[in-house]
């Protein structure tokens, strides 16, 4: 599949079928999210598979939003922020480490589209919570759910714009 096709035609799917995926399929997902790019290749980044449906009962009530648990798994994603800090202090710790995450989250929802699945990305929810049922170490902030399964329903083409300047605002 041609990277640009996944990037346009990928989109947050809240509703799924009940239908598992397969092992192999999740470590190729897995691996694309490996290879995003990391500020001084630096190892920021965790990621927590959930698919026990309990847990991740418990994932929605964190987010307060009970599509969470509908989802066959759900990755919770997770920075070192101490590592990045260590390296390039505050900003390190506060910008480069949540942009590894991102770099990655990227990587594995445009590689799950690749293979038929569908993906939700869900930033609100509660940290410490999660970071209480998961038994998430002292040093590491879980910073995203991701939502990864078959489709249901796939929404509709949303509206996109970008404001783009030219040398000056």
């Amino acid at each position: 599949m041609d990277v640009l096709e996944a990037i346009v035609g990928r989109r947050s799917v809240r509703k799924f079928i009940d239908k598992p995926i397969e092992l192999d399929t999740l470590s190729d997902i897995l691996n694309a999210g490996k290879w995003a790019p990391t500020a001084g290749n630096l190892k920021t980044r965790s990621i927590v598979i959930v698919k026990d449906i309990l847990s991740k009962k418990q994932m929605a009530r964190a987010a307060s939003q009970s599509f969470v648990s509908e989802a066959p798994i759900v990755l919770v994603i997770c920075t070192h922020q101490k590592v990045a800090a260590r390296k390039y202090g505050k900003r390190g710790a506060y910008l480069y480490a949540l942009q590894d995450t991102a770099a990655m989250i990227q990587n594995i929802m445009l590689a799950a589209y690749s293979f038929g699945i569908a993906s939700c990305w869900v930033g609100a929810f509660n940290e410490d919570y999660v970071i209480r049922i998961l038994k998430i170490p002292p040093g590491v902030r879980p910073v995203a759910l991701i939502l990864l399964g078959y489709p249901k329903i796939i929404p509709n083409v949303p509206d996109r714009s970008l404001d783009i300047h030219v040398e000056k605002w």
